[in-house]
């Protein structure tokens, strides 16, 4: 059976004016809708949509998070310090006829457009705060400030502001040495000022150890003298308790005593004569 070429021409434009009368919509797309170049529809869920072939086309933006990631840039403090800081911005088409009329649908004049604002906003911000207050909370104050600020600039271009944060903040290469160079200086004073303080505290210890030595030892000294002489007041009172008991036995018992001491060694010479007082218990009565 032969297919007449007119039937196939037929379906061929059939299949092909379906595939450019249908299009659709992802979750993660923002669509807009022209007919002849001019805005018809903006307001398109994601699935499947109609328009007409040849006389309307669509064009489909990022509806993502976009991140805007700038070059870290060179501000001055209030304390006429510089400082160079590293930022990036959170943001994402919420009106997309405003975001096709305000930059042509271009995420790349968005990004120019809100680096600039950013840059402005951190020029005034960092002017009227020092190095301290922006490393302390100087950093959240300035984020609230521009994500509120840059969310007005935002409605002009169709896009909302999610976030503004700051990466971070590093002085200059010839500010940050001199820095260090100050703050090892402050380090050694501060070792310096523990050392004296140690030493200072070694000596105060080590004399009051010393004059607990000496106290200890004072104490010691006299109680052993205290205990030395009531030992001897105790046997010079046993002496002449004895003494008194029996004079003449006692006086025996001494002199036998010193004649052991003097003459116990056997090599001893004394000379006395024979009639002291010493040998008195050698004479016969």
């Amino acid at each position: 059976m032969k297919i007449n070429p007119l039937v196939i021409f037929v379906l061929v434009a059939i299949v092909f004016v379906g595939a450019n009368s249908m299009f659709t919509v992802d979750q993660r797309e923002k669509a807009m809708v022209f007919r002849l170049g001019e805005i018809v529809n903006t307001d398109l869920e994601p699935g499947w949509h109609w328009k007409a072939p040849f006389i309307n086309n669509v064009r489909k933006f990022d509806g993502r998070l976009q991140t805007l990631d700038s070059r870290p840039e060179r501000f001055l403090t209030s304390e006429k310090k510089n400082v160079i800081v590293d930022t990036f911005v959170k943001w994402r088409i919420s009106d997309v006829d405003n975001f096709y009329r305000a930059v042509g649908g271009d995420p790349r004049q968005v990004d120019t457009r809100l680096n600039q604002f950013v840059k402005e906003g951190m020029r005034g911000a960092f002017s009227k705060k020092t190095i301290q207050q922006l490393i302390s909370v100087g950093r959240d104050e300035i984020r609230l400030d521009l994500v509120r600020d840059m969310n007005e600039l935002g409605k002009g271009l169709g896009v909302d502001i999610i976030d503004v944060r700051i990466k971070r903040i590093d002085l200059p290469e010839e500010v940050s040495n001199s820095v260090y160079r100050r703050m090892e200086s402050e380090r050694e004073r501060v070792a310096r000022d523990f050392r004296s303080r140690g030493k200072e505290a070694a000596e105060k210890i080590r004399a009051n150890a010393d004059k607990q030595g000496e106290i200890i030892l004072a104490n010691a000294y006299k109680e052993s003298q205290q205990l030395r002489g009531k030992g001897d007041a105790d046997a010079a009172k046993t002496y002449a308790t004895a003494y008194n008991k029996n004079k003449e036995f006692f006086a025996f018992y001494r002199s036998l005593d010193a004649y052991r001491k003097s003459m116990g060694s056997g090599n001893d010479l004394i000379v006395l004569e024979p009639n002291s007082e010493f040998f008195r218990y050698f004479k016969k009565h």
